[in-house]
């Protein structure tokens, strides 16, 4: 956070708080996440073999809030047996969200036909339990919009790490989703990223770390860390109009609408 600027109450909406980096820190960076405004948290989740492990941690605390899914970057990891187990799961565990899942074409071309399958499958599981997404999407914007419109699916959720056009927005944001916003905005260099996240609604707009991942402008030791979520806020702030406030308080407000969290 800013020095001399108020407290504001912010929701992470991507943060693999699981990961053995952030949890060697533990409790002192969820401490310091609570003193700077950081009061939630979205995790998702990658692979099978962690998903017991991601759901144990988030029962530890009602603010961490867990979703389920098996990501693109892993599809030769991941079995039938992995979505039979997923379903179970996700229901049991009450999980929030489906995710971490999508389509990342900048895997091999190989790959691709088997990704769809696996994306397409957790959109069906979803859809039926009336859950949100987590969307992963790498070089492939319009493919997934036609998915989702094929699929009619209308449970909305998260573009992670936003980085498509204003076009690609409006369709996401008409399909019920909501685009992550994260350290990409903290570097001067991405200006493409900076002037469509300026341009956008602000009802359109979550904010996130994607940490460990992502690392942020500022950060030289390259691990990026939930607690610093304030440093979106403030690079958010200085590429629009709205205040400091707004942004925090529309931003957190998105997250909570798409997840049903009080």
């Amino acid at each position: 956070m800013s020095k001399g600027l108020p407290l504001e109450r912010l929701f992470d909406s991507h943060c693999h708080w699981d990961h053995a980096q952030l949890q060697a820190l533990q409790p002192q960076l969820w401490q310091s996440c609570l003193q700077r405004g950081v009061n939630d948290l979205l995790v998702p989740a990658t692979q099978a073999a962690h998903w017991l492990d991601l759901i144990n941690l988030c029962q530890q605390h009602a603010h961490w809030h867990l979703a389920l899914g098996l990501h693109p970057y892993y599809v030769d990891h991941h079995s039938r047996e992995d979505l039979a187990l997923l379903a179970r799961l996700t229901e049991s565990a009450q999980a929030v969200a489906v995710g971490e899942i999508g389509l990342d074409w900048h895997l091999p071309e190989p790959t691709w036909a088997a990704q769809e399958v696996l994306f397409m499958e957790q959109l069906s599981l979803a859809k039926q339990l009336n859950l949100p997404v987590i969307l992963h999407v790498r070089k492939c914007h319009d493919r997934v919009i036609k998915i989702l419109r094929q699929k009619k699916f209308n449970s909305g959720g998260f573009v992670h790490a936003y980085s498509g056009n204003v076009q690609q927005a409006q369709a996401y944001a008409d399909l019920g989703f909501k685009l992550g916003v994260g350290g990409t905005i903290t570097y001067a260099r991405a200006s493409k990223t900076r002037r469509v996240i300026a341009e956008l609604p602000l009802t359109w707009l979550v904010l996130e770390t994607d940490a460990p991942d992502m690392p942020m402008a500022h950060q030289s030791n390259r691990l990026n860390r939930p607690d610093d979520l304030p440093h979106v806020l403030d690079a958010l702030t200085d590429i629009r109009t709205e205040s400091r406030h707004l942004l925090a308080q529309q931003t957190t407000d998105n997250v909570r609408m798409v997840l049903g969290v009080a």
